[in-house]
Parts: C-alpha cells; structure tokens; sequence
C-alpha cells in the first residue's frame, strides 16, 4: 500500500516539478522598435518588413541550430513615449524555420501605428521588466532597441541603461539614420550612432548596427539578429571602450534639452 502511495504522489508531483522549471533557451531577446511620429509611414513599414523577411532568413535559422540549446525565445514589441510600449509577437520559441515563419506571419499581420513622443528609457525599463514573466530560463538576456532619435521623455535613458546592465541585460542598438545628412525634423540629431554608443547600449559584447538607407534594412537586421542569436564577438566596430568614469562623447540629455527648446519656441 504504501508503495502504491508513493508512486501516485509520484504521478501527481510530476506535472508540478515540470511547471516549476521553465525551458532553458541560448537566448531572451526583445526587439524593441520605435514606431514614433518621427518614423515616416514608409520607414515604417520597410522596417516590419526587415524583420519579417530576417527573422525567416536561412543563416538567422542556421544561428538559432548552431546554439547549445538550438533554440531562443522572442518577443516583438513597439514603443514611443511613456507608456506607449505594446506587445506585438509575444514571447515565442524558434527552433526551426517553421516556428520563424509562424513568427513572421503573426507579425505582419498586425496593424502599424505610429505613436508620439520618444522615451527610450520607459522602453528599455519595460522590455527589461518581461524577462521576469518570460516563462523562459535564456542563458542570455538580450534587449534590441531601434530608433531614429534621442530620448526626450521619461527618466534619464542612462539611469534606465545602468538598471538593466546591473540585472546581466545585455542592450544592443539599431539606430536609424536615414535623414542623416538632410535634417526632417526639430528633433533630428546628426550624432545619433554616437548618442546609442554612450547612452544607450551596453552589457558584455554590445554593439550598434546602422541603418543609413531604406534598402539596408533586411540586411542590418539580419546581421543584428545573427550576432545577438550566435552571442559572438560581433564583425561590427564595437562600441568604443571609456575607462570607467569618463564622461560620454555627446550630451546623453541633448533629447530632453531639444525638447524644452521647441516648447519654449512653440510659446513665442
């Protein structure tokens, strides 16, 4: 009697111990990508359709295979200003090219919808909070932000950065500088690929990707995806190495600072 006991508590006990321990991945990475008023229709629209066509490309697959788990978990989430941050693709495992495809169609099903304003740091400090109900064990946690410009609402994006690298949260950078060169708005800044170095990205192995044409778009995203899925030394120059306690080479509250300009301007 006892015996048969032991092994109902067994059967029982079973289901719980298995949902106790969530499945272990290479990799937790949040596409975070900026839909704000900023980004033109278009822009839009070539940028969705990047990371459809990269999230189902061969060598991304091939990456995703080559891991020691031979599996990651994703999640696609768009973002502007505070509390402007919407999941699009929850969180999902790829294993193989079907579960890409399924991933890409899910996405491009839904609706694009630009919203206002830009806080980089209420994006990061959200996408950084969903690791925590991931339902995922990652061996590493990974936040992909792309944008077109600098944070100009919420907290400070260095303080948002600095939280998430004390937590292990690796956070790499996309930035979009399609107008480089042809300034569209008050809010442009010709330095954005310096301002993601020094104030955004950070972690072990970060690094920045830039998007300068509407036509690389695929191609940066590829790249970013491969490296961030392969957790490589990436063939992208790094984000330049500051000996602790040096100061950045722009102003990390030069958005913030556009943005009381305009609004004492719009005042006159």
């Amino acid at each position: 009697m006892l015996r048969m006991l032991a092994l109902i508590a067994a059967i029982v006990a079973a289901p719980v111990a298995a949902r106790a321990t969530p499945p272990v991945v290479d990799v937790e990475l949040v596409l975070a990508v900026d839909v704000s008023w900023s980004m033109d229709l278009d822009e839009q629209e070539i940028q969705r359709q990047g990371y459809v066509e990269a999230i189902q490309d061969p060598d991304v697959i091939a990456a995703i295979r080559r891991g020691d788990w031979q599996r990651i978990a994703v999640t696609y989430v768009e973002w502007a200003g505070v509390g402007l941050v919407r999941t699009i693709v929850p969180w999902t495992v790829i294993e193989d090219a079907d579960d890409a495809r399924a991933f890409a169609e899910e996405l491009s099903a839904a609706p694009l919808l630009r919203m206002r304003r830009t806080s980089i740091s209420n994006a990061l400090m959200q996408t950084g909070a969903m690791f925590e109900d991931s339902g995922f064990d990652g061996m590493r946690r990974v936040i992909d932000i792309s944008g077109d410009g600098p944070n100009n609402q919420g907290i400070a994006v260095t303080a948002a950065r600095d939280d998430l690298l004390a937590d292990g949260i690796v956070i790499n950078g996309l930035p979009i500088m399609i107008k480089r060169g042809n300034p569209g708005g008050y809010f442009h800044l010709e330095e954005l690929d310096i301002y993601y170095e020094d104030c955004v990205i950070g972690g072990f192995g970060s690094f920045i990707i830039t998007v300068n044409d509407k036509t690389r778009f695929k191609e940066a995203i590829r790249r970013k995806l491969i490296l961030e899925i392969a957790g490589i030394e990436p063939d992208v120059v790094p984000a330049a190495w500051r000996a602790p306690g040096s100061p950045p080479r722009i102003d990390c509250m030069v958005g913030e600072k556009q943005w009381q300009r305009w609004r004492n301007y719009d005042r006159w």
